[in-house]
C-alpha cells in the first residue's frame, strides 16, 4: 500500500475550471471572476444563472428576453405532471427533482447538436413547478397551474408555493439565496455531474446525478438539519445549554465548518444578515436570536463557523418555506453551476478516470469447492 492517495480526494487537484474560485487566497468565492458578496448585493439570480451560463453579465435587454425566456419556459408536459402525481405522497421531494428531471428528458431528449444551454434554461425554470406541482397536488389535491407572471425564479417559486405573489422582501432574500447556492467548484454533486458529462451521457443524466449527490446528507441536507437543530429549543440559554450538553456526547452539530473554508464561510455572513432582517420585518426573532447562540458557543468551544446552510435554515423559515423544501431549493440554484461544469467538461473532455490503492488479500491460489473448509 503506498501514500498516494488522499481520502476522500481532500486537496487533490481533480481538473481545471474557468466557471468560479473556491477559498482561493485573495479571490475568495467568485463565479467567472465576479465576488460572491457584489452579486448577492446588487445582482439577481437571472443574473448570475446568465452569467455561469454564457460566460458574461447579461446587459439590460440581454437580461429582459433572458428573464422571458425563462417565464416561457415553466409550463410541464402532460406527460410528467401524470408522472408525478403517480410518486406517493410520501416521498421526498428531493426523489421528487431526481424522478422529474430523469422524467422530462425522456420528453425532450437532447439530440446531437442540440443546445445545451438551453436544455440548462428549461431546468432552471421548470424545477419549481415540477416540485410544487406535486406538493399541492399530494398535500391539497389540486393541479396547480404552473405559470406565474413573476420575472424572477424567487418569485415565482414562493407565488407557486403560497398561491399568491411574496413580498418584495421576501423575493429578494429567497433570490440572495438561489445566487449563494448557484456555484462552488467540485464540491461533490457538481463532481459527480462530471464524471456522468465525460462519459458522452445525455445532459439529463448529468444533471440527475448531480441531484442524486445533493440527496445525500454530508452534502445538500445540512440545512434540514439544521432546522431541525434550532427548533429543538424555546430561548437562546437552552439553546446554549442543549448544544453544550450535545458536545460534551460528541454529537455532530450540523451546519458548522466547512470542508473548503478554514477561517469562514464567504457566504455566511450574507444570509445571516438576511436571516435577521427578515425576523425583525416579521417581528419574531426567536429563531434569530437561537441561531446566533448557537454560533457563539460552536465558535467559543470549537473554533467553529457556521456554514451557508446554518443560517439559511432560519432564514427560509421566515419565507414560510418547510423544512422539506430547503434542499430542493439549493437544487433549484445549483442547476445553474451543474450546467455550467457539464458545459465545460464536454468542451475539453477526457472520461474521468481515477485510480486507486489496492487494500485486498494478495494473488490467492483457487481452492476446489471439495477442499475448501
Amino acid at each position: 500500500m503506498t501514500n498516494r492517495h488522499q481520502s476522500g480526494l481532500a486537496d487533490v487537484i481533480a481538473g481545471e475550471t474557468a466557471i468560479s474560485t473556491v477559498g482561493k487566497e485573495g479571490k475568495g468565492l467568485t463565479y467567472r471572476g465576479y465576488a460572491i458578496q457584489d452579486l448577492a448585493r446588487a445582482g439577481t439570480f437571472e443574473e448570475t444563472a446568465f452569467l455561469l451560463l454564457y460566460g458574461k453579465l447579461p446587459n439590460s435587454d440581454e437580461l429582459q428576453q433572458y428573464r422571458a425566456k425563462l417565464m416561457g419556459l415553466r409550463e410541464m408536459p402532460a406527460g410528467l405532471m401524470h408522472i408525478l402525481e403517480q410518486l406517493p405522497a410520501s416521498t421526498h421531494p428531493m426523489d421528487v427533482l431526481r424522478t422529474g428531471i430523469s422524467a422530462l428528458g425522456a420528453f425532450e431528449p437532447e439530440y446531437d447538436g442540440g443546445a445545451a444551454q438551453d436544455i440548462a434554461d428549461r431546468l432552471i425554470a421548470v424545477s419549481a413547478s415540477m416540485l410544487l406541482y406535486w406538493v399541492h397536488f399530494h398535500g391539497k389535491g389540486v393541479r396547480i397551474e404552473t405559470a406565474t407572471d413573476s420575472p424572477s425564479i424567487a418569485g415565482h417559486f414562493l407565488a407557486l408555493l403560497h398561491g399568491k405573489e411574496a413580498s418584495e422582501l421576501d423575493q429578494r432574500a429567497l433570490d440572495a439565496s438561489l445566487i449563494l447556492y448557484a456555484e462552488h467548484e467540485f464540491n461533490a454533486s457538481t463532481f459527480a455531474a462530471r464524471i456522468t458529462a465525460s462519459t458522452r451521457s445525455d445532459f439529463y443524466a448529468a444533471i440527475t446525478t448531480g441531484v442524486a449527490a445533493l440527496r445525500g446528507p454530508l452534502h445538500g441536507g445540512a440545512n434540514e438539519a439544521a432546522m431541525a437543530l434550532i427548533e429543538q429549543f424555546d430561548s437562546a440559554d437552552a439553546a446554549e445549554a442543549g448544544i453544550r450538553e450535545m458536545l460534551a456526547r460528541k454529537e455532530l452539530i450540523m451546519g458548522f465548518g466547512h470542508r473548503v473554508y478554514s477561517v469562514s464561510d464567504p457566504r455566511s455572513d450574507i444570509i445571516k444578515a438576511w436571516s435577521r432582517t427578515l425576523s425583525e420585518e416579521a417581528g419574531d426573532i426567536m429563531l434569530y436570536e437561537i441561531s446566533e447562540r448557537i454560533e457563539t458557543v460552536m465558535w467559543n468551544e470549537k473554533r467553529l463557523f457556521p456554514n451557508l446552510d446554518f443560517y439559511s435554515a432560519s432564514a427560509y423559515r421566515m419565507m414560510g418555506i418547510p423544512t422539506p423544501l430547503f434542499t430542493p431549493l439549493f437544487v433549484i440554484s445549483r442547476i445553474s453551476g451543474w450546467s455550467a461544469h457539464i458545459r465545460e467538461q464536454r468542451e475539453v473532455n477526457r472520461i474521468i478516470r481515477p485510480q486507486a490503492d489496492y487494500t485486498g488479500p494478495e494473488l490467492t491460489a483457487w481452492v476446489p469447492i471439495h477442499q475448501r473448509t
